[in-house]
């Protein structure tokens, strides 16, 4: 096959894959190929995008909420103990000696305060991100429904695809929120026309899952293994 000539770009001489005779097995000296592809512009995906899904945070909230009442209630009995002329906690009278009496640059207090502004970073993290990775968005055809695909599903729908490819003995695709990542092994065919068909297949595939987000495509096809 040959190439249109253009004077404005230069050109280079594309290298030939030369079959090898090994025993009664036809080899090829190309051992992979891999292309990556970014996803269509946002003018080209169409309308009715949605965003993520927002976790509930059930875990942190209640873990937070449970520790918060505890120490308030705790703290609340002891402050009613002290106005009925009951002697305070041990605990309470412990906390404030210790933190009258150690210094602000002391191990134990810088300990507790980072212990503290890490906790505060977690929560306020958790607060403002929406979680729910595993959920890939779909794209809104109405106003009233929302959907999403998982990540597994959507990499096993690739996959079926990927393995009806002429010459693919095996693949693994690792779906990501912005690509996915498609590893294979062809024991026929030139690696690149097995790469193309992948391209074309996955492509495809991509399209109709129908996320919001189409991610980018990453294809890399190689020879297996040689044994002994």
């Amino acid at each position: 096959m040959t190439e249109p000539q253009n004077p404005e770009h230069s050109t280079q001489r594309l290298p030939t894959v030369q079959p090898v005779e090994h025993g009664d097995v036809l080899e090829l000296d190309q051992s992979a190929s891999g292309a990556s592809y970014e996803p269509a512009p946002a003018k080209d995906r169409g309308e009715g995008g949605g965003g993520r899904f927002w976790s509930a945070r059930r875990v942190p909230a209640g873990i937070l909420a449970l520790v918060v009442l505890g120490g308030a209630g705790l703290l609340l009995y002891d402050v009613a103990a002290v106005r009925a002329d009951h002697p305070a906690m041990q605990w309470r009278r412990t906390l404030a000696d210790e933190l009258a009496r150690r210094p602000l640059n002391d191990v134990w207090v810088l300990t507790g305060a980072a212990v503290a502004a890490a906790i505060g970073l977690w929560l306020i993290l958790l607060a403002l991100t929406p979680g729910l990775r595993d959920l890939l968005p779909m794209r809104r055809d109405r106003p009233d429904v929302r959907a999403a695909l998982d990540r597994s599903a959507a990499a096993m729908v690739l996959r079926d695809r990927a393995v009806e490819v002429s010459g693919v003995q095996s693949v693994r695709v690792r779906m990501r929120r912005r690509k996915v990542g498609v590893r294979a092994v062809s024991h026929f065919r030139e690696l690149d026309d097995v790469r193309a068909d992948l391209d074309a297949a996955l492509s495809t595939g991509i399209a109709e899952l129908g996320l919001s987000r189409p991610p980018g495509l990453s294809v890399h096809v190689r020879r297996p293994a040689k044994k002994g």
